[in-house]
């Protein structure tokens, strides 16, 4: 994706601010892919909505994201770097205002998707920005500037979302985006308005474009709405199978013929970027999993407070924050499927281990596996990244690494909608299992009940306490299940990582994102 480098690199306090603004905006884009993640328990209660439902605000941001990044470069072209830049910032800052006036769970998730198709260009476009201000070969800062955002953000949505939902309400998780966005596009359009790059009338994949929308929109509804509709019991969740079904094969027979496609698929034939996308984007979508789902676990069935759930999965994005500038520098001198290797067995070590856990664990339990998992995730998206990229031509980069992050972002909805699903499929299978085992007539039961209807004060008091006790056996068992499952999934795809090969020395990944 072009810039404006041509017109030279920006010169004293402009490249200062420069940097400033956009590392900023960046921040305020990569924050609310994980901001409402802690959130989501007082979204649907404040909406009346269960809170699987309520991780429709999470998943319809990313799947609307991934729509727009491939079409990002089209729109530079024909609109401008700058002017797109700065209409995306504005657009993301109106749709946030809507979220946060939201006062329906459809009114909530048509904003999100409006702030998700104005956030994906923005990560691409504030790196292409940052680099052209730089001299050549003196990018560094500019990069140190735009990873450290992307990094920081992950780590500070949890946190801050809990603090705001506890302290203030949801809505004000999406307030906050307004000062910063006003402030930026103002910043940004008086910096580089005088470095517009050229646009042209270029056509765009209509076809595609129509295609992808629908296949991935009826997918994700699916997976949404299935388990509230009894899945295929259901004519409509049927028809949107099918739907999607069709219309996934006519968008692969099409993008594969089309002279302009908006999805390259014609890079898949590279095996090595083929494995490296595949493996990297599915062990996303199985992270991403168990990083909705450990909250809402958290808040609903351990009693935790959105802040103190932010807290506990804080030290991953912190973690990965120290681990990943170690990882970039020994990159050229150890070989990247070495730290992809390594970062599936951190990942099967954690999920192996969770999926042994009770309900009674500790703050701590929660905490150092996480901070385990931070270790894993640093020497995952980086090393993956750098080996998809060098298996591809250098003009083909900033498509491959268009490619990458579309799928990325795709299967991390896909995977939110899955792990919400299959958790609550698993609480309703648990609880049933468990109350069966109640009402034969368990040993335990007797005393158990007499004991608790003397502290309760009433049978049926005694009944919830033990109904109580059920719904938190169950859910634990039910993310046990979920832990169980993904590290099966990681352990199916390391081999992959080993159909690549590695990269060769001083492989320029700078324009992948």
């Amino acid at each position: 994706m072009s810039g404006p480098a041509a017109h030279g690199p920006l010169e004293g306090p402009a490249r200062l601010y420069a940097t400033l603004f956009l590392a900023m905006t960046n921040f305020m884009v990569v924050l609310d892919m994980t901001i409402a993640n802690v959130s989501v328990p007082h979204i649907a209660g404040s909406l009346a909505v269960s809170p699987s439902q309520g991780t429709w605000v999470i998943t319809s941001y990313a799947v609307a994201e991934a729509i727009i990044v491939p079409l990002t470069g089209w729109l530079t072209r024909r609109v401008g770097t700058v002017r797109l830049f700065v209409l995306a910032i504005l657009g993301f800052t109106l749709s946030s205002l809507l979220c946060s006036l939201s006062v329906s769970l459809p009114m909530l998730v048509v904003a999100r998707i409006a702030q998700g198709l104005c956030g994906g260009p923005i990560m691409p476009l504030s790196q292409t920005l940052l680099l052209g201000s730089y001299p050549r070969g003196k990018t560094g800062p500019a990069l140190g500037a735009w990873v450290m955002t992307t990094l920081l953000a992950p780590i500070a949505g949890p946190m801050l979302g809990g603090l705001i939902s506890d302290n203030l309400s949801w809505p004000w998780i999406f307030y906050i985006n307004i000062p910063v966005g006003l402030v930026s596009s103002a910043m940004v359009w008086r910096i580089y308005r005088s470095r517009e790059t050229p646009t042209k009338n270029e056509p765009v994949d209509g076809i595609g474009l129509v295609l992808l929308v629908v296949w991935v929109g009826a997918l994700q509804l699916v997976l949404d709405k299935g388990r509230e509709l009894d899945w295929f019991n259901s004519t409509l969740i049927t028809t949107l199978s099918c739907v999607a079904a069709v219309g996934f094969v006519a968008f692969l027979i099409w993008e594969l013929t089309d002279k302009h496609p908006v999805v390259d698929l014609s890079l898949f034939k590279n095996r090595g970027f083929a494995c490296a996308c595949v493996a990297l984007a599915t062990l996303f979508a199985v992270v991403f999993g168990y990083i909705v789902l450990m909250p809402l676990w958290l808040q609903s069935f351990k009693g935790y407070s959105a802040l103190q759930a932010g807290m506990a999965l804080a030290p991953m994005g912190l973690f990965s924050m120290v681990m990943a500038p170690i990882v970039a520098m020994s990159l050229q001198r150890v070989d990247p499927r070495y730290f992809a290797t390594f970062s599936a067995c951190i990942f099967l070590l954690i999920y192996t281990w969770r999926s042994s856990m009770t309900p009674d664990v500790t703050f701590m339990d929660i905490l150092i596996p996480q901070a385990v998992l931070g270790l894993g995730m640093s020497t995952l998206f980086l090393p993956l990244t750098a080996i998809a990229m060098s298996e591809v031509p250098a003009s083909q980069i900033a498509t491959a690494s268009g490619l990458q992050n579309f799928l990325r972002t795709l299967f991390g909805a896909f995977g939110t909608a899955i792990a919400a699903s299959y958790w609550e499929n698993g609480i309703t299978r648990h609880h049933a299992i468990l109350t069966e085992s109640v009402h034969n007539g368990a040993p335990a039961v007797p005393h158990a009940m007499s004991t608790l209807s003397t502290l309760t004060g009433s049978h049926q008091g005694a009944l919830w306490m033990i109904d109580y006790t059920i719904n938190q056996q169950a859910a634990v068992l039910a993310l046990r299940d979920y832990c169980s499952r993904a590290a099966i999934v990681v352990l199916l795809l390391a081999p992959l990582i080993w159909l690549t090969h590695r990269p060769k020395p001083n492989v320029d990944t700078s324009q992948a994102h």
